[in-house]
């Protein structure tokens, strides 16, 4: 399946980039935690060039610890751009990540510190400066493409922060990076088959989260091995039912990535860094 999930304003914003990239000091970079490699945008690294950024890996209260802490070390140590795993609705989590940004820019202190908040949709970008500035200067969502225009807000300590609309890029390949996005909300859930898609996390949370399966839906027992017959074990046991008592699957499908999506399964992550692979890297 390659997504493609492209509204017009993305086109807009990502031209709009270009420009505005280079009147900033610094990039505050906010990818979700549970797949920091797919929620990257490879457009950024190309206009990056040349910037203080940080990587913020948030969500990372719902992403599974371990995972996260491999992907810190990846960044860090591997990559050498700094990174740091947050949650955006905690103050002291959200101000040092861009404390530790705003230390890298070279100015007096007369002058303003110009950050830049970029990423794909939904990852939390507007989240994080509510949270920063103590108050609601952006909207938020559990939908992507929420915010349309770019907003700045003046913050203490002389530095001004840019909120941008997320972009993704005109079709997400490959395959397992599509699956990915659509299963963490990046993309409109009018663009993707939710059976697909609820498919793919089935097989990944069978072979690496069973234990949170069984906490969330204890009446699996045994639990299933193949994700079909877990979609359908979840749609029989919670009613999403059709005509005749025949398993919904559209209806069961939407509930595990319901449940997935705002960590009632459990924290759990998407992808690892031994998991990388080279077709990750697509020039778009």
């Amino acid at each position: 399946m390659n997504i493609q999930w492209y509204p017009g304003h993305m086109l807009e914003t990502k031209n709009q980039l270009k420009t505005a990239v280079a009147k900033v000091d610094a990039l505050l970079e906010v990818v979700d935690a549970r797949l920091p490699l797919s929620s990257s945008n490879p457009f950024l690294e190309r206009i990056a060039t040349g910037k203080n950024r940080i990587k913020i890996l948030n969500k990372a209260d719902i992403a599974d610890p371990e995972t996260t802490q491999a992907w810190l070390e990846h960044f860090n140590r591997d990559i050498k751009l700094p990174a740091a795993a947050i949650c955006g609705t905690r103050l002291q989590e959200a101000s040092q990540a861009l404390q530790s940004l705003v230390s890298q820019v070279d100015r007096n202190r007369a002058r303003k510190a110009k950050i830049m908040v970029v990423g794909i949709p939904n990852t939390g970008k507007s989240t994080i400066l509510n949270t920063l500035a103590g108050r609601k200067v952006a909207k938020t969502g559990n939908v992507p493409a929420v915010t349309r225009h770019q907003q700045r807000t003046s913050l203490k300590d002389n530095i001004d922060i840019y909120d941008t609309p997320g972009i993704l890029w005109p079709v997400i390949e490959p395959r397992q990076r599509g699956l990915i996005l659509a299963m963490s909300g990046a993309i409109s859930d009018t663009a993707v088959d939710y059976h697909e898609i609820a498919y793919f996390a089935a097989q990944l949370l069978l072979e690496r989260y069973p234990a949170c399966l069984v906490a969330r839906y204890p009446f699996l027992n045994p639990l299933p091995e193949a994700p079909q017959a877990l979609i359908e074990s979840v749609g029989n046991a919670r009613g999403c039912l059709k005509k005749g008592g025949h398993v919904d699957f559209q209806k069961a499908s939407e509930l595990i990535i319901r449940d997935l999506r705002s960590g009632r399964l459990g924290r759990i992550s998407f992808e690892r860094p031994k998991d990388i692979n080279t077709n990750y890297d697509t020039d778009q």
